[in-house]
């Protein structure tokens, strides 16, 4: 019989038994759960299905059919005899050599003989006896022919095992079974069978805590299939693995220019550089650096690849190539998006690359809030971007010489952090630069060696070549710093300092619009600042009717106003929507999506503000998108207004053009003043307009004295402010507001509010 043996770790359990200090078996209880619980449970469950057996719940007693069998095959007959026992196995379970037959006997025969000790009659033995017989047969037949060997047979029980079934696992045990017990309730049903622990051993581990209440052997099976699928997916093992940053001495540039063969000696493994730089060294000296960097690469012939500021997102054309199919589970999904990996010609990057692609998709999966439609997109955007750049970055074939792809600006979303944490998996050289501390990179991965200075510069083009190497002078710097200094956080403000504006509508009393008109933005209640954003307050307001019934005051008042830098709209509509918009035939190519098609406009021949400052231009676009977005106008996203209003962007008033162009966020903000005296309405294009410059930053007012709609009902919400100021007065035809103001006595109330 075989020796009962204490383990020293978790391993010992998988040893074979001429590796084993002792030569024994080893049968354990495990009450308690922590990680390295559940991979030894992994471990066994594999180790027992392959050659041994899994017990869930208990082990059947031997029905009327079983019974029967065994009487019509070995009779009833029963001897409290060692060789009695051995003989009946020899014919019960032919398979069994004259070794495990003696060696299972003897077993059987200890066992009986503590029954018989506890005072058990000869028909209780007898009853216990073909039990034990019939066990062996219909559930352990598979492992009794296995007794002995070197490599022991495993047996794993899920759940409270009952008196006689210890007793015959002590059997197993004793006939030379490693055994597992798991005891999801603990160890209190078990001591009452065995209350010194004779029989097993407890396992005691560091950190052990209670089994969680999910956790069963159908959670193992299911956690092994997925693994055993994932394996099937990734398919065969790369050649080569990654040794990134590990041989790196620190200074990422000097490190990056070491020859990739000889950064490391292990043919295991290539060896990478997966870095981010953010600030910059010197002021003066960054740009040079960078381009003396980037020529000597290239004399050495290193393909170097360089993106700046943005990661053009996928054409429909890459995207259309990979033929997405309906997908039940992440599995089928990555499984069939991973094909496209196929397409690369060299086969061990394919490989590298498809486990690269597997890994990162799937711990993906795993973020809070993932679902399949969301990490499809995502899987699909990696795959575009890395087919696109592969033949570039890979054009030589030696995936040893670690070609150097280069992010200038930092990633600004996860899906470009995603893509450059693949890249960084590959045999490449990934370099991120961020030299303007105040644009930061999302960008997160325990790989990723990180230098940091704290000098802030604005670069936005890589020096590739000199045209494009621009170096500021020392007095260049110093009037930088000195700016910094004088205008963040001062309440002063370089002119066109910032370069983005969101506005905030201000809710006011009609006698505080003549004050705030006059006023730069900055002054306002409400105006804010941020690194790269203005919160410019505005004014979006209606005011009806007439003061007093006072016709000429009402419209000098207006010219007071005017005197403003003003558009002034005396018809209404001002943009009639019978007369042809030349951009409504572009609208559907430059809005799909929820989104402007940025770079198609662009470029296209119609494009009518290419003139524009591009900060102008990219503010212009937001403010469109933004509208569109907010579904401030009725009909958007139902009928095709979303088109309109792009059109209508598209196609402003020149002299409105001009504001715009000349606008700086933090001085006087432009005005526009709409003027209705009539039954007609405005248009939905004028309240497009109206909504759109309120959104870019203009002050916006209409003067309706007779109290009609004149916008609002363009609009789903109510964002217009009305004031009404006095009595309705109808059929008012509209001087030249542009004159100059009549110069009026001052009231109490003008004297008391500071008006002129």
């Amino acid at each position: 019989m075989f020796k009962h043996i204490k383990i020293k770790k978790t391993d010992d359990f998988f040893t074979e038994i001429k590796d084993r200090e002792v030569s024994g078996v080893y049968f354990y209880r495990v009450n308690g759960w922590n990680e390295e619980v559940r991979k030894l449970i992994g471990r066994y469950y594999e180790a027992a299905r392959r050659s041994g057996v899994i017990i869930e719940g208990r082990i059947p007693n031997p029905d009327e059919k079983n019974l029967n069998y065994y009487n019509e095959i070995m009779g009833m007959d029963f001897s409290m005899d060692r060789a009695f026992i051995e003989t009946r196995l020899k014919k019960w379970l032919p398979r069994m050599n004259t070794y495990q037959c003696s060696t299972v006997a003897a077993s059987i025969f200890d066992t009986l003989k503590g029954l018989q000790a506890a005072g058990k009659n000869e028909n209780m033995l007898k009853n216990a006896y073909i039990k034990f017989m019939c066990w062996l047969y219909y559930k352990f037949e598979r492992i009794v022919g296995r007794l002995g060997d070197n490599s022991v047979p495993k047996i794993l029980y899920e759940g409270s095992v009952s008196s006689y079934e210890l007793l015959f696992l002590s059997i197993l045990s004793g006939a030379g079974c490693d055994i597992l017990l798991l005891q999801y309730k603990g160890d209190a049903a078990y001591l009452k069978l065995d209350p010194r622990s004779e029989k097993s051993d407890a396992l005691e581990l560091a950190g052990m805590s209670s089994f969680p209440a999910e956790f069963s052997l159908k959670t193992v099976r299911d956690g092994l299939r997925a693994e055993e699928e994932k394996r099937r997916l990734y398919g065969e093992d790369p050649a080569l693995l990654p040794c990134t940053n590990a041989w790196m001495k620190g200074d990422t540039l000097e490190d990056i220019r070491k020859p990739c063969v000889t950064r490391g000696e292990d043919a295991r493994f290539f060896y990478n550089t997966f870095a981010r730089i953010t600030g910059a060294w010197d002021k003066l000296t960054y740009v040079n650096d960078l381009y003396m960097f980037y020529q000597e690469l290239r004399s050495y012939e290193r393909t170097v690849c360089v993106v700046e500021n943005e990661i053009p997102i996928p054409t429909s054309e890459e995207i259309g190539a990979l033929n997405r199919k309906n997908y039940a589970n992440y599995e089928q999904m990555l499984g069939d998006l991973a094909g496209a990996l196929k397409k690369i010609s060299n086969k061990d990057l394919a490989v590298i690359a498809r486990h690269a692609f597997l890994d990162l998709l799937f711990e993906e999966s795993a973020k809070e809030g993932m679902n399949l439609n969301r990490l499809t997109n995502r899987a699909i955007y990696v795959l575009c971007w890395f087919l696109r750049w592969q033949k570039e970055l890979f054009r030589t074939g030696n995936i040893r010489e670690c070609p150097l792809f280069i992010y200038l600006g930092g990633c600004r979303n996860e899906q470009e952090a995603l893509f450059i944490r693949f890249l960084s998996r590959l045999p490449a050289d990934v370099l991120i630069l961020v030299p303007n501390l105040s644009s930061p990179c999302v960008l997160e991965d325990p790989l990723l060696y990180e230098q940091k200075y704290d000098v802030s510069l604005r670069v936005t083009a890589f020096p590739k070549d000199s045209a494009r190497v621009q170096v500021g002078t020392t007095a260049y710097h110093a009037e930088r710093e000195l700016d910094t200094m004088l205008y963040q956080g001062s309440g002063i403000y370089r002119n066109q300092q910032y370069q983005k504006e969101n506005s905030i509508i201000l809710q006011t009393m009609y006698e505080e619009i003549p004050i705030l008109w006059k006023e730069e933005v900055s002054y306002r209640e409400h105006f804010s600042t941020t690194d790269e954003l203005v919160n410019i307050p505005v004014i979006f307001s209606k005011v009806s009717g007439v003061k007093d019934g006072d016709v000429a005051r009402y419209w000098n008042d207006i010219r007071i106003l005017a005197q403003e830098d003003c558009f002034i709209a005396y018809k209404a509509p001002l943009i009639d929507p019978t007369v042809r918009n030349p951009m409504l035939a572009y609208a559907t190519e430059f809005f799909r999506n929820g989104k402007l098609m940025r770079d198609k406009i662009r470029n296209h021949a119609a494009y009518p503000y290419g003139v524009l400052r591009a900060d102008m231009q990219e503010h212009l676009m937001d403010k469109t998108e933004l509208l569109i977005n907010e579904k401030w106008i009725r009909g958007t996203f139902e009928n095709g207004t979303e088109y309109t209003i792009v059109a209508t962007a598209m196609n402003l008033p020149k002299r409105i053009v001009r504001m715009i162009q000349k606008f700086d966020f933090t001085k006087k903000n432009p005005k526009i003043i709409y003027v209705n005296t009539k039954e007609t309405q405005n248009s939905k294009e004028d309240a497009i307009m109206a909504a759109l410059l309120c959104m870019i930053g203009f002050d916006v007012l209409f003067f309706v004295p007779t109290g009609y709609q004149c916008v609002e009902q363009h609009y789903t919400k109510k964002i217009l402010e009305e004031h009404q100021i006095g009595e309705y007065v109808y059929d008012l035809n509209t001087p030249d507001l542009s004159a100059p103001p009549v110069k009026q006595k001052a009231s109490f109330m003008d004297r008391l509010l500071g008006r002129v």
